[in-house]
Parts: C-alpha cells; structure tokens; sequence
C-alpha cells in the first residue's frame, strides 16, 4: 500500500467526503457552464427570431408596395 492509502475507517470516510465534494463542484461547475450555455442560446434564438420577423415584415411590406404600383399602373393604362 502507498502512504496515501487509508489506515483506518475514519481515513477512508475522511478519502470518500473529499471524492464526493470534489465530484460535488464538477458537476457544479459543469451544471453553470451548461445554464449559462442554454441562456447564451435562448439570447441568439430571441435575436434570430426577432430578424426573421423583420424581414417578413420588410419582405411584406415591399410585396405590397409592388402590388399597389402594378395596380396603379394597370390602372391608368
């Protein structure tokens, strides 16, 4: 056994408290990472939907516009 092994059960609860706490901040650390993730995507799918509106919007908008010039002038033809 290296010296690092555990003599005692007191050394081995002490060895599985100081596994699990570290395991314990992974995971936080890895659950932080993965929410500031998921945020950072909802912003860009927010942002993505809010262009797409605008260009139907604008998509729109021109549509109309060409129908009441194509009015206009078949109109006065």
């Amino acid at each position: 056994m290296s010296e690092k092994d555990p003599k005692t059960s007191q050394d081995l609860t002490v060895v599985v408290q100081t596994l699990l706490q570290q395991m314990q901040d992974k995971f936080q650390t890895m659950s932080d990472q993965i929410i500031g993730r998921i945020d950072e995507m909802s912003t860009r799918i927010d942002d993505l939907e809010k262009n797409i509106s605008d260009l139907m919007t604008q998509a729109g908008v021109e549509e109309l516009e060409e129908e009441t010039k194509v009015t206009e002038t078949s109109g006065t033809a």
